[in-house]
């Protein structure tokens, strides 16, 4: 049986992606990842709280919750990149290693500007979310065409490897995959 990760790429309406998206001019300024095609678990490095940028860390976001709830309309791409179970198995201990010490990280609010700058600065700790999800994906053997540290969220719209499942909005993907396949709707009971 073939193992998936996906990335997920989108453009959520908050202040900072509406001024960032203005500044690069890129459709999409956040990436996550998902273990399954159902993104009932993506992880990225995004704001704790929905309504302040900061704190911001390690999060497991959900569809219809938090910052992903506070907008009806969220465009995005999906891409689906082939691995092997054992990078499977990896991506999943990389995921519980954030999972379980999220206190110790941080969003990587100085090397945003270095990201853009096309700086290369790899802080330890501290991660934006295109960062996070380059650094897992070579962690687990994807090899990356630059270090970790400077990718960007449109990077990941042409990574190598990654094939393009959809592109619409996010919330229809996330209900018509549980409506699909009759995972747990938003609140949690059987649909």
């Amino acid at each position: 049986m073939e193992e998936y990760i996906y990335l997920i790429v989108a453009q959520t309406g908050t202040r900072p992606a509406r001024f960032f998206r203005f500044i690069t001019k890129k459709p999409y300024n956040h990436v996550s990842l998902s273990g399954d095609v159902s993104l009932s678990e993506m992880y990225s490095f995004c704001r704790t709280y929905q309504p302040f940028p900061l704190p911001a860390t390690f999060n497991k976001e959900i569809v219809g919750k938090g910052t992903l709830g506070k907008y009806d309309f969220i465009p995005c791409e999906i891409y689906r990149i082939s691995v092997t179970g054992e990078q499977k198995k990896e991506y999943d201990r990389i995921i519980r290693h954030f999972s379980d010490n999220r206190n110790i990280y941080s969003y990587n609010v100085l090397g945003l500007l270095a990201v853009y700058l096309n700086i290369e600065w790899n802080r330890k700790k501290s991660f934006v979310c295109s960062q996070f999800v380059a650094y897992t994906m070579d962690k687990i053997g994807i090899p990356l065409e630059k270090p970790f540290c400077l990718y960007k969220p449109d990077d990941f719209r042409k990574f190598p490897g990654a094939t393009l499942v959809y592109s619409g909005e996010l919330n229809s993907f996330y209900d018509d995959m549980h409506a699909l396949y009759r995972y747990p709707d938003r609140s949690g009971s059987k649909v």
